[in-house]
């Protein structure tokens, strides 16, 4: 009988959810996928900051997550198979959305999580160290994110919003809601989400409307802003 290794246990896991259809951006090719610059497509770049980790010395499984339409993007995630462990899960047409592709990946999860966005392309020169940022402030605290500054009410209404208040020792989040209809108090936006091992089944929550945040009183590392195009032309 043939002996198999233990495969290495991650030192965190990260969720790629990639299973949309994509249909206010209107191409013929994954959302993901648009060429911002040659040989660098979308996902390159929200992959940007946990390429970070890895050149720390860390071990990173990426859960990403697809629906039966999206085998080009697992095609172009190939490259990345050396750098990470790559796994791939099906997202159930019937449970849509962002929770349900959160609910796929889970059990695929060890460890602290964070939760990436496939379509949201970081700036500022803090980006790309967010995700490590994002990871330290988990070793003493069950939740952080990656926030930016937003006071455009139409586009908080769009977003996971935030009430961030500065403080002396760090920003901290005071209030968070799913796209709220009232964007009142809401002064910023988050763009990516860390969780503790012991607490990622949670993760759906932060989408949840019907149910208080978890990301109250969790810390925040800011950039300085991000885009999560609608169309061709919409990255900077």
């Amino acid at each position: 009988m043939a002996d198999f290794a233990e495969p290495v246990r991650p030192d965190v896991s990260v969720i790629l959810p990639c299973a949309g259809h994509g249909t206010r951006f209107g191409a013929a090719y994954p959302k993901e996928l648009h060429c911002l610059e040659p040989g660098s497509a979308v996902v390159d770049k929200c992959l940007d900051p946990v390429l970070a980790l890895a050149e720390r010395g860390l071990t990173v499984r990426i859960v990403v997550v697809l629906g039966p339409h999206k085998l080009a993007t697992a095609e172009y995630l190939h490259r990345y198979r050396k750098r990470y462990q790559l796994v791939f899960v099906y997202q159930e047409e019937e449970t849509a959305e962002l929770p349900g592709a959160l609910r796929a990946a889970l059990p695929l999860c060890t460890g602290p999580t964070l939760l990436v966005l496939a379509d949201q392309v970081l700036h500022g020169p803090a980006a790309r160290h967010s995700a490590g940022e994002l990871l330290d402030h988990l070793g003493s605290h069950d939740w952080a994110v990656v926030a930016a500054r937003v006071e455009d009410p139409v586009l908080l209404q769009a977003e996971g919003a935030l009430r961030v208040e500065d403080r002396a020792t760090a920003s901290r989040v005071s209030d968070a809601a799913e796209k709220p209809a009232d964007p009142a108090g809401f002064n910023a936006a988050w763009a990516m989400v860390g969780v503790v091992g012991k607490h990622r089944w949670r993760l759906p929550e932060v989408c949840d409307r019907s149910a208080p945040s978890p990301l109250i009183g969790a810390p925040v590392t800011w950039v300085d802003g991000f885009d999560n195009g609608t169309s061709p032309g919409s990255w900077s």
